[in-house]
């Protein structure tokens, strides 16, 4: 058994004092006390403990091509410009590589307090698109990352099959991500006893609706729960609005909709990006259960458009975030970012407070801690017994946070300490991955993550 006592620490009700966390040697929380005295012998925490933030929403290779879209290359650029390019960067990548930009991904993920992943992972083939003599290759390289930065994951393996509504074929740049139905549940069945293993969690990204036709998207979730009737599904939805444009020419119905009255859609299902709903679609996707994943730097940095966060509030929704395209990574800015889209929207300030937390800084880890382990279908919903060992301390002497109240240093850990870290220590299932605010790795991480992007751009044209 192994302990640590927190002055303050933040629980699933909110702040709590002299709070004294054990956990076993699977890194399970099975004692969490408020109003204890510390007991001799147990270390005490350098300042304020969070719950780790899962991160539920990345595409890890797109952490290597991060600042390198940032011109115009066309009349309008859009998100539609930058997939070209994307596409572009996907397919010079080999399984070296992609472990490498993933180990240094995971490295800085930790080090900005997230405590785990959802991988939602397309690029399955090798640069010709044909399979690899393991048809696994691509997803084992993550597994690995993973394991080595000491990252929680939720692999999620993407379906893809055409390139927009109504069954258009890929085009070239989509070669390396097409698979299936049947090759992809065989996928799944390969995975799960690895992912399993080092305590990983599968499940299963239909793309969206312009990649996956209605028959596959049945038949694929229908064989996924099959074989674990829990699994999570996540899917990018209502993203642009031109998909909705399209999706409407081609149904009559806008994404969201047409999702919820044709896919078995609850707890399970995480709506990825889902930024642009109208009323009806609010209401009715939460009521699901289904969690918001919400990626506010890249749907910035893409163009999207901004969710309407108050309108999901009030209809009970559950969110979380993810940095997607890495553009930033880190966890408190994109809570920051959440919700200065927010007030930027409304042009009100504390948007995304609630009447049971009023700090919004506080209100919005809770929401993204709920959301984002909802999503991960893994046993991460903070600091209570039963879950995972997953939680972040910070420095109480950073600057930006020295002698205030531990609500309101948790205030300017995602306010006003983007310049350093206020990150101190991070623990996945109990075991330190982070400590003084570096991973073990961090020199290693970064020289792979740089020296696989060097070689990237080298061999683009």
């Amino acid at each position: 058994m192994s302990a640590l006592f927190a002055a303050d620490a933040l629980l699933p009700a909110g702040w709590a004092r002299n709070v004294l966390l054990r956990w076993d040697a699977a890194g399970t929380l099975v004692h969490v006390q408020p109003d204890a005295a510390r007991p001799e012998g147990v270390a005490q925490a350098e300042g304020p403990v969070l719950p780790g933030l899962p991160n539920l929403h990345s595409h890890a290779f797109q952490r290597g091509m991060a600042g390198l879209t940032e011109y115009r290359g066309a009349a309008e650029d859009s998100f539609w410009s930058w997939r070209t390019l994307m596409y572009r960067f996907a397919n010079k990548l080999d399984p070296a590589l992609l472990e490498a930009i993933a180990f240094g991904l995971y490295v800085e993920m930790l080090e900005a307090g997230y405590t785990s992943v959802c991988e939602f992972h397309y690029v399955h083939h090798d640069r010709g698109g044909a399979a690899y003599a393991d048809d696994a290759e691509l997803a084992l390289a993550l597994l690995r990352a993973a394991k080595q930065a000491g990252i929680g994951l939720t692999l999620l393996p993407v379906l893809y099959q055409t390139s927009g509504f109504g069954g258009k074929p890929p085009g070239e740049g989509q070669r390396r991500f097409i698979r299936a139905t049947d090759n992809m549940l065989r996928l799944l069945e390969r995975l799960r006893p690895l992912c399993a293993a080092q305590g990983a969690r599968l499940g299963l990204a239909p793309h969206s609706l312009r990649a996956v036709p209605p028959d596959a998207l049945r038949a694929a979730v229908a064989g996924l729960h099959a074989q674990d009737a829990t699994a999570p599904v996540h899917i990018h939805i209502a993203e642009q609005t031109q998909e909705v444009d399209d999706c409407i020419a081609w149904s009559g119905q806008r994404p969201v909709a047409w999702l919820l009255d044709h896919a078995p859609v609850d707890a399970r299902w995480c709506l990825v990006h889902a930024t642009h709903m109208d009323a009806d679609e609010y209401r009715r996707a939460a009521a699901s259960g289904a969690v918001a994943g919400l990626c506010p730097s890249t749907e910035a940095n893409l163009g999207d458009g901004l969710f309407d966060g108050p309108a999901w509030q009030a209809a009970g929704g559950a969110w979380g975030v993810g940095s997607d395209s890495h553009a930033c990574v880190n966890a408190a800015e994109e809570l920051m970012l959440l919700e200065y889209g927010q007030r930027l929207a409304t042009r009100r300030r504390n948007v995304m407070a609630t009447p049971a937390q009023p700090q919004v800084a506080t209100a919005m880890t809770l929401a993204a801690v709920a959301g984002g382990a909802q999503a991960s279908a893994r046993p991460v919903a903070g600091l209570a017994a039963g879950q995972q060992a997953d939680f972040v301390t910070l420095g109480a002497e950073h600057p930006a946070l020295a002698g205030l109240q531990a609500a309101d240093m948790l205030s300017a850990h995602v306010f006003a300490s983007h310049r350093t870290s206020a990150v101190g220590s991070v623990h996945v299932a109990g075991q330190a991955r982070v400590r003084a605010g570096r991973h073990a790795a961090h020199l290693n991480a970064r020289r792979g993550l740089v020296a696989a992007r060097t070689q990237l751009l080298k061999d683009s044209p």
